[in-house]
């Protein structure tokens, strides 16, 4: 079984592109000439140079496949710029899903996000039938995301064989772009240690990666599974990592609306804060999900918050974003 991977060389991607290895699939990613491979330059994989907007590469790379899992997603919370979006997630979706369409019986899996799913301004628990009612516009990952999954939804009804999933906030080893894993470093060196109210499903980038292969074997075409162990507030995750680091900090808070608008004024007038601005509209609301249907039809399994969280500060130590407790 050939499986054509983009995004392979990503934070998510290596993880999945290693469990597709492991399990005895050949896997073909598709890698830009400049891609840094670092995280999956021990595993075995076919590389096609290309990049997943051009329509061209994709299919070279697709043609010959019997699957394929569509990554490809700018990294790190400050490359939010909605052209750069679109092109990545919408027009590779697009390009991936029209290839598929010519290739009979190629299956499909679109990695979306729970950001994708909806949020909230009150702590309220979504599914996948939950309807993505987020009207805030500069929201522009999470809106991406969502236009990506109402193009599987159109090419599932033409009758592709396509699957969606729904990771939510992704942590452990191998974060090098400090997206999720910024979060920590920055609750482990603030003081005070600033939150807001808001809060995300957690969940460990191993249990995505098995998620992505389990979906990819046995999940039902048109449907989408969210991936996501525990549910936690900004507040909850910041003492969670204080309480594992051995740090003694005190924790603020700051109402959002104060929040939003000098995360705006710091990324405007260019002025350091003592936590990444971009991540702010997306920390002012409640991004909770249950993953049950993952859980039953996958037959797939979460790790809690505590094991996620301890995994990643390991990871942070070793590179050396952070000092080592012990």
């Amino acid at each position: 079984m050939r499986v054509f991977v983009t995004g392979g060389n990503g934070f998510i991607g290596s993880a999945v592109v290693r469990e597709l290895s492991t399990a005895g699939f050949d896997v073909v990613c598709l890698l830009r000439e400049r891609s840094n491979t670092t995280r999956i330059d021990g595993l075995r994989f076919e590389r096609v140079t290309g990049d997943v907007r051009d329509a061209a590469s994709v299919r070279s790379g697709m043609t010959g496949c019997d699957r394929t899992v569509h990554l490809a997603a700018p990294g790190g919370w400050t490359q939010d710029d909605p052209s750069l979006l679109r092109d990545v997630i919408e027009r590779g979706a697009r390009n991936v899903l029209e290839v598929a369409a010519d290739l009979p019986g190629h299956r499909v899996v679109i990695v979306s996000s729970t950001a994708a799913v909806n949020a909230s301004d009150t702590p309220r628990i979504f599914d996948e039938r939950t309807e993505f009612t987020v009207p805030d516009q500069t929201l522009h990952y999470a809106q991406a995301k969502h236009r990506a999954e109402l193009l599987a939804r159109a090419a599932h009804e033409r009758g592709t064989p396509v699957v969606v999933v729904n990771p939510a906030e992704v942590y452990g080893p191998g974060d090098m772009e400090l997206g999720a894993a910024g979060n920590l470093v920055d609750f482990a060196k603030s003081w005070p240690v600033l939150v807001c109210d808001g809060g995300t499903g957690i969940v460990h980038v191993d249990d995505v990666a098995a998620g992505i292969v389990a979906a990819l074997e046995r999940g039902r075409a048109g449907e989408r599974y969210i991936f996501s162990g525990e549910n936690l507030t900004v507040r909850q995750l910041a003492a969670l990592t204080l309480e594992l680091l051995g740090r003694r900090a005190p924790i603020l808070r700051i109402p959002n609306g104060v929040a939003r608008l000098v995360s705006r004024l710091g990324i405007a007038l260019h002025v350091p804060l003592p936590y990444n601005p971009y991540v702010m509209p997306y920390a002012t609301r409640y991004w909770f999900v249950d993953s049950a249907k993952a859980r039953r039809e996958l037959g797939v399994s979460f790790r809690g918050a505590r094991e996620t969280i301890t995994s990643a500060l390991d990871w942070l130590q070793r590179a050396g974003h952070l000092r080592p407790t012990r």
